[in-house]
């Protein structure tokens, strides 16, 4: 039996500069080396080298254009891990700083492909209490409801239940959802301008037309949409 050799991916998350990285590219998009440096406070040799140990535990895939190294998350299976492992860190005193580094992204911002933040744990709770989503163990089905609709899914015809992938947030501790219905909904937000781009490169802001649209999703009662 081989033994995982989860000291690389352990060894490459364990530094702060990297782990800065990796959050900024969480957004799914594709960055240089040197945009990725300023983002993390360090000079862009220092980068270079943090991005080596990245791309070597395969946890960022690079492509170059023309004269630039663009850098970005490997796939969706490493973007899951590495919103699972921030929902593990510690909540005690010492975090207290980070938490508060945080706070600009906590309300709404892009997981990779999908939502996450208090917007998006308040939308899927309310998916549930409507009846369009069910948990099942630990993941979730969806169920036919007009609500997707409104929310840019199309469910398959003739099919009573449709798997789906709960994501745990990691500054809520609770799901948000993810996979492809996930994807789905980031991209109908994006297309009715419900959302726009705000604060760090994973924040999210709602627009009023957003703002009016998803009170409605989670049962006006607005005040979990005051401040994203």
């Amino acid at each position: 039996m081989t033994t995982p050799r989860l000291d690389i991916t352990g060894y490459a998350l364990a530094n702060a500069s990297r782990a800065r990285m990796l959050c900024a590219m969480m957004d799914g998009r594709a960055w240089t080396n040197k945009e990725l440096a300023a983002d993390a406070g360090i000079t862009a040799q220092t980068a270079s080298v943090h991005l080596h140990h990245l791309a070597v535990a395969g946890l960022i895939a690079q492509r170059r254009c023309g004269r630039n190294l663009y850098h970005r998350i490997a796939g969706p299976e490493v973007a899951a891990m590495l919103e699972h492992v921030a929902s593990l860190t510690p909540l005690d005193h010492l975090a207290q700083r980070q938490r508060a580094k945080a706070a600009e992204l906590a309300p709404l911002r892009c997981c990779y492909n999908h939502l996450a933040g208090t917007v998006a744990v308040a939308l899927c709770e309310a998916l549930i209490a409507r009846g369009a989503l069910r948990r099942n163990g630990e993941g979730m089905v969806a169920l036919p409801s007009p609500l997707w609709r409104g929310l840019g899914v199309t469910l398959p015809d003739g099919v009573g239940e449709v798997v789906a992938k709960p994501c745990l947030d990691w500054s809520e501790r609770r799901d948000h959802l993810g996979g492809a219905l996930g994807r789905a909904m980031l991209e109908h937000a994006r297309a009715e301008d419900w959302i726009r781009p705000a604060g760090p490169r994973r924040g999210l802001r709602l627009t009023p037309r957003g703002q009016d649209a998803l009170t409605a999703m989670i049962g006006g009662d607005p005040e979990v949409l005051n401040h994203a």
